[in-house]
């Protein structure tokens, strides 16, 4: 199910595609949003050379706006057909340039969102090309928890995280909000050897409300599965 502000950006694209002049040169429109909500788009470009994607255009379009990583990413193809999945070659390169990003997709008759890493599993991954901070992902509701400094700590599974610079971003459905901050420290271990220290910074009692909490986002983890717990705090 899509949030408000992932219908937005699905209408955004949608409005672009209809809007193209039909023949085979621009046949796919894209919409990308970056870290403060704002959407930009791009059509692709057919040529028997090798013409870009609309993915790559909007891309451009963020990057000449100055907007840093990307959050958010759909492609819209013309003449009714909808949503569209991104081929191979946009994957890869939205893995490379905006590794964690997540992207709209067609699935059964509906519309699912996954991130880009999940699209493309067992690929190569080329580190050095991203084109900003790492953006981590939360739900809105942990907000206030990380602004006031209560909540410390990020416990992921199958979401890698690494230390450095992040932008913390939450989608609150109306717009999105972000935090600068700092990844401090990243372990691995089990879900069922998270310690009370782990519990503390993410402001709860006890591990095993910890646990409880991650059932919230990972409802099949069980004790033997790994997670990472990534230690954090705000600035620059």
């Amino acid at each position: 199910m899509l949030s408000a502000l992932e219908k937005q950006l699905v209408d955004a694209a949608v409005d672009v595609a209809r809007s193209l002049p039909g023949g085979d040169i621009h046949t796919v429109a894209a919409a990308a949003m970056d870290t403060e909500g704002v959407i930009h788009t791009g059509v692709n470009v057919f040529h028997f050379t090798g013409g870009p994607c609309a993915e790559m255009v909007a891309i451009a379009s963020a990057a000449e706006a100055g907007a840093g990583p990307l959050v958010a990413m759909v492609a819209v193809g013309d003449r009714t057909r909808g949503v569209i999945a991104p081929c191979g070659r946009c994957r890869q390169f939205m893995l490379d340039l905006h590794p964690d990003i997540h992207v709209v997709v067609p699935s059964d008759g509906d519309l699912a969102v996954h991130p880009i890493r999940d699209l493309l599993p067992f690929a190569y991954r080329a580190t050095s090309y991203a084109t900003g901070p790492r953006v981590v992902h939360f739900a809105s509701r942990y907000f206030q928890d990380v602004a006031s400094g209560r909540k410390t700590v990020t416990v992921r599974r199958d979401d890698p995280i690494q230390p450095g610079p992040v932008i913390f971003v939450f989608d609150d459905g109306d717009g999105l909000r972000r935090l600068d901050g700092i990844i401090d420290t990243v372990r691995s271990t089990t879900a069922g050897e998270l310690t009370p220290e782990d519990a503390r910074g993410e402001d709860l009692p006890d591990p095993a409300s910890l646990r409880a909490r991650l059932l919230d986002h990972y409802p099949d983890l069980s004790d033997e599965d790994s997670v990472q717990v990534a230690e954090f705090h705000l600035g620059h």
